[in-house]
């Protein structure tokens, strides 16, 4: 697995919009913000020619210049990391003008984004052997203040800890210039080893979000509390459970339509891997309970979860029942057959605060009750 160098204090942020892009509110001016606080802390950005761009259907231009985006802003020289400007619907249509094999043979560069952007996390991942963030996007970052979940996205990207860069910040220990700024970074925002992230549970979550138009930088609205469900198999648990094994997956949504393609090497990948299992993370957005059971029926009918050794299953952001199926026994109906940890209601996905995930990482989870803990190694 190749694993990309952190973004340097003072370097340079590229954004791109393989998917939508940043054309109307609330995200054209919650973009703008996010750009405007990444140059105060210090960092350079450079826009691809699509972020504004909304003349596509379903994602920001044409299947073919989105394509040509992604393979300039990966290949330049210029940006030190990436990050999508949003989601959107039809991504799929850009992969036949992304050339995987060469960007497996390029200087790896951190992506990120999540929804949509799963075309590409999820492929860098299983064809390229390249890792990748599931993580927000560029204009979820204009909220004000960032959530904790903010700080620990973008200090995987800097190879830094989120907690202690918004401590940091709060001190106003980053400066605006690059010099200042990387002082007071390697002062408040260092990780104790550059090879290794980790990531927590934040406690409350979102259930509808009161951004808007008018309000287009409005924080996260956290009403709901975070209530995990473990199994082992289709055993409930309230023990600690601990399990190990390497990070894939993404939106179920997209990861079903991908199944079955050119672009599935997915057993491939697997069966590479085998020696260290897999650790499937999932989460789904237009998808109903019912779809949700097809889609893992699919996965397993494809030999996708061989050498499973965990799933963490994100709240869905369409799992209201349906005819007595809950999405909770959607997932279970297969992933509880293979006798592994299965945690539900993960923060994970469209819902947030969402815990960003280094796709492809070697993993060790921790849960008890709803306290889940995610230590990913670089190796």
């Amino acid at each position: 697995m190749r694993y990309p160098k952190n973004l340097p204090l003072g370097g340079t942020i590229g954004f791109l919009a393989p998917s939508f892009g940043c054309n109307i509110e609330p995200y054209r001016t919650g973009f703008g913000h996010a750009l405007k606080k990444w140059q105060e802390m210090g960092y350079r950005t450079v826009l691809g020619p699509n972020c504004y761009a909304g003349e596509g259907i379903g994602i920001s231009s044409t299947p073919m210049n989105c394509g040509q985006e992604v393979m300039d802003m990966f290949l330049s020289e210029e940006p030190d990391c990436l990050i999508s400007c949003g989601g959107g619907e039809l991504m799929c249509e850009i992969l036949p003008y992304v050339d995987f094999e060469k960007l497996s043979q390029a200087e790896p560069k951190w992506f990120m984004g999540y929804s949509d952007n799963t075309n590409l996390t999820y492929l860098l991942t299983t064809l390229a052997d390249t890792a990748s963030v599931y993580g927000p996007c560029a204009s979820s970052f204009g909220v004000e203040p960032w959530h904790e979940s903010l700080w620990d996205a973008f200090g995987i990207l800097a190879g830094k800890n989120g907690a202690r860069m918004r401590k940091a910040a709060e001190k106003k220990a980053m400066a605006i210039n690059a010099e200042a700024g990387a002082e007071a970074g390697l002062e408040g925002g260092q990780q104790t080893d550059e090879h290794e992230a980790a990531v927590h549970g934040y406690g409350l979550w979102e259930k509808e979000s009161l951004k808007s138009p008018e309000n287009p930088v409005v924080p996260y609205n956290l009403t709901e509390t975070l209530a995990i469900r473990t199994y082992v198999g289709r055993e409930p648990v309230a023990d600690k459970v601990t399990f190990r094994g390497r990070l894939l997956g993404g939106c179920l949504d997209c990861l079903v339509n991908l199944l079955g393609t050119r672009y599935d090497k997915t057993r491939e990948f697997v069966e590479r891997y085998r020696e260290d299992g897999i650790i499937w993370f999932l989460e789904a957005c237009e998808l109903n309970v019912f779809a949700i059971r097809r889609a893992m029926w699919q996965m397993e009918e494809a030999g996708w979860l061989s050498h499973v050794r965990g799933f963490l299953i994100g709240r869905p952001e369409n799992g209201e029942p349906v005819m007595g199926l809950d999405a909770c026994n959607a997932v279970l109906e297969v992933a509880g057959r293979k006798n592994v940890p299965v945690v539900m209601d993960v923060d994970l996905g469209h819902l947030p605060p969402m815990m960003p995930i280094v796709v492809g990482s070697m993993a060790d989870v921790a849960v008890k009750g709803n306290d889940i803990r995610i230590k990913m190694r670089y190796v």
